[in-house]
Parts: structure tokens; sequence; C-alpha cells
């Protein structure tokens, strides 16, 4: 039921921007009646960046969550202009996002906070297919070697993305995949069952083109990606009861981190920064010199059924932005004349 609710969502949301489309460019109809468009298409490839927000790269703190854990993108795509305003496109993107909690909270003003002690992280490598609907701002002329110098434009479409989570098993240096082991209890009794690698995202974006030549384009842009999961950063739900991970020392690891005193991906000790923590959270239970990872479960900190993910009714997203070189596809054929 949920899926097709969710489904109901993207298409309708397509349809909308596709007719929103039409009314805007009514105007181009008049146009071509006084000299008709040339329709023509386009292939592209482009690198940039990818950011991530979800659990462990909150909302709330924007520009924190979109640059201390950029990583890169690379993509291609096909579009075909069908009026001075309106074009579609299919693109592909394969790209990386990452997140962590020590990083994004290891300075004196969050180092005190549940992010910091509970010490998630993951990366994700995301392949996603898209079909968009693109509304340019700056009209086309009658054909493509007559389109103007600098244009800007509106895309909004829908997307399917695969996607796989990792973490580090600081045990052994491997980057693990985490939905098959079940980290919040997926696929055991009384759990929810193991998520989707395979979701629906809507595209949405502003972008800005420069013409190079009459054969070649370069354009700018940032797309925003929401989505139906928030599974992205396998954090959404409570800890599990550990004697799940009985059999399993890796998923016993990397279900609670609360407890390891290295920074998985980064190596830095993290016991005074934990000792402040429980300081400023739980005054009074760390007396002298006391290990505090010893100490931290004895507060409930981390215990079956409490918090793991921060935000279980808010969905994951990803942000790209990127520079994107576009080559003129030939309208025709020209054969060589015949003798």
């Amino acid at each position: 039921m949920r899926r097709n609710f969710d489904l109901r969502r993207v298409s309708g949301a397509l349809a909308l921007t596709l007719i929103l489309g039409l009314l805007l460019s009514g105007k181009d109809v008049k146009a071509q009646n006084r000299g008709f468009f040339v329709p023509y298409s386009t292939a592209g490839f482009g690198i940039g960046t990818s950011s991530y927000y979800g659990d462990l790269a909150p909302y709330r703190r924007p520009l924190a969550s979109t640059f201390k854990m950029i990583r890169w993108s690379v993509g291609g795509n096909y579009t075909r202009h069908f009026t001075p305003r309106l074009a579609a496109r299919a693109s592909f993107i394969y790209a990386r996002i990452a997140g962590d909690d020590y990083v994004m909270n290891r300075d004196s003003r969050h180092v005190t906070s549940i992010y910091y002690a509970r010490n998630l992280h993951f990366r994700n490598d995301l392949k996603e297919f898209s079909v968009q609907g693109i509304y340019k701002l700056t009209p086309d002329n009658r054909s493509y070697d007559r389109r103007p110098q600098l244009g800007w434009y509106l895309f909004a479409g829908v997307a399917l993305t695969a996607h796989n989570p990792k973490a580090l098993d600081s045990l052994n240096g491997d980057w693990v995949k985490l939905q098959p082991l079940g980290t919040e209890g997926q696929g055991n009794e009384g759990y929810a069952k193991p998520y989707s690698l395979v979701q629906f995202a809507i595209p949405l974006g502003i972008g800005v083109r420069y013409k190079i030549n009459s054969k070649f384009d370069i354009s700018a842009e940032l797309g925003y990606r929401k989505t139906f999961t928030d599974y992205l950063d396998d954090a959404h739900g409570a800890y599990a009861d550990p004697a799940l991970f009985a059999d399993n020392p890796t998923a016993a690891l990397v279900a609670n981190r609360t407890t390891e005193q290295f920074a998985a991906r980064k190596g830095t000790d993290r016991t005074n920064d934990v000792r402040k923590f429980m300081d400023a959270n739980y005054p009074g239970v760390l007396a002298g010199g006391e290990d505090p990872f010893a100490k931290l479960p004895t507060t409930g900190f981390g215990a079956p059924g409490t918090e793991r993910g921060n935000s279980p009714t808010q969905k994951d997203a990803y942000l790209f932005g990127m520079i994107t070189v576009h080559y003129m596809l030939p309208s025709q054929v020209k054969c060589p004349p015949l003798r």
C-alpha cells in the first residue's frame, strides 16, 4: 500500500510539471507560427559533487550537511528540445554520498550531542536513472545554431535509484554492506522487513547553460532529489536487541558503535570527547579516571528500543552539483551525392 501511494505521488508530480510547462510554453506556439522551431537533440557528459541530507547530516544544519561530507558524481544524458522553451532528457548519474557522526559533530559546539556519541557512519554509491522535463527560462531561437549565448532553465522529473549503504568494519578494515546485516533487526520476528535497495526519487533543480560554439554548450546545475526512503544511511528507527547478533560480530559492531573508542573512518581516539559527553548529559555517573565506554551503557544510551535514527518521519535526500558539456547532435545524416 505504501509503495502504491509513493508511485501516485511521483506520477502526480511529473504530470503537474509537464502541464505547467505546456501552459508556460503557449507563447512559443505563436512564435512558431511566424517561423517554425527546428527540434534538436544533445548528448552530454558531466562531473560534479554530491551531498546527502538525513539522520547523519540534518536538514537543520544545511551548510555543514552540504559541505562537510561532500563527495563526487559523474553522469551522462540525452536531451531532446521540442520547442523554444520545452525539452525532455534521460539521464544516468553514478555518485557517492556519505555521512559520519564524528565528522559532523567533533567541534566543541556539538561534541556533547547525542549524535557524536552515536558514532555512526556510512557511504553509499548511487546509480540513478531519471527522466526529466526542462523549462527554459531563456527560450531558444528558431534553430540550435541560433540559440542564445546564455540561458537559464528549471527541471523536474522522476528517478529510479539503486543504492547499497556500507560502513567500515574496524575489526578487519573492510567496507561491509549494511542492509543484509539487519542493523536495526530487520528481517527478524517483531522487527521491520529489510528495506529495498531500489527507490524512487523526484529530481528538482535549476541550471544555467553557456554556448561555447555552434556545436557545444557547457552547463552548471544544482539538482535536489527528494526520496521516499529513510535508509540511504541505514539509520531510521531504534537499536535492536544485541542478542540478534550473537553469532555475527560484524553485525553487532555496525549496529551499535557507541562504545567504539576510535572513530572508524578517521582513526581518532574519542575517549576525551565521550568523557565530555558523559559529564554534560549524565553528570555524576563518570568518576575520576573511569572508562567512559564502559560506563556509557549503564546510562541506557544505545539500549534496545532507544532512538538510533534521529528523524524516523523525515526521508533522506541528496543533492547533485554538475558541470556538463553538451554536444549538438546532427539532425540528419547527409549522404554524398550519387554520381
